[in-house]
């Protein structure tokens, strides 16, 4: 199985052989594809690994062993890409309901998520608030000395 033509160039050296050195693949080209481009992708890198795994335990050329840990980098750029994809679809379709999943909720600090609200914080019972119009704090004018 081979991979886009455009990820692909010749070897440059010197040898007249045909071989093809399998670039990575980049992450800004795969944001511009759509989610059944990355699973098509996703598809063809795993049957690639698969198959280079073959080789391996047959035997093979020491080129196609390296390969294997560029295309498993490769598996981990796609399926980042897509998860973020996804995730930022999940983001927009909550965007403005009340209750957001955990793991959509903006993650700040295990104390800042659970102090108060600005609310909570300056609410007052209904005794304090009676207090508070009854008996207001006292203001007194000073006469200044010249």
């Amino acid at each position: 199985l081979t991979r886009n033509p455009t990820h692909c160039y010749p070897l440059l050296s010197g040898s007249s052989t045909s071989s093809v050195i399998m670039t990575k693949l980049k992450a800004h080209v795969l944001r511009t594809k759509n989610k059944g481009e990355l699973l098509k992708q996703l598809e063809d890198l795993k049957n690639e690994l698969a198959t280079l795994r073959v080789a391996k335990v047959t035997g093979n050329s020491a080129s196609k062993l390296a390969k294997i840990r560029v295309v498993r980098k490769d598996i981990a750029r796609v399926l980042t890409v897509y998860n973020q994809l996804q995730k930022n679809a999940l983001r927009e379709a909550y965007g403005t309901k009340k209750y957001v999943p955990t793991d959509l909720r903006p993650k700040r600090t295990r104390a800042i998520r659970r102090r108060l609200s600005k609310r909570e914080a300056t609410a007052k019972t209904v005794k304090q608030a009676k207090k508070d119009s009854n008996f207001p704090t006292r203001r007194y004018a000073v006469k200044a000395s010249a």
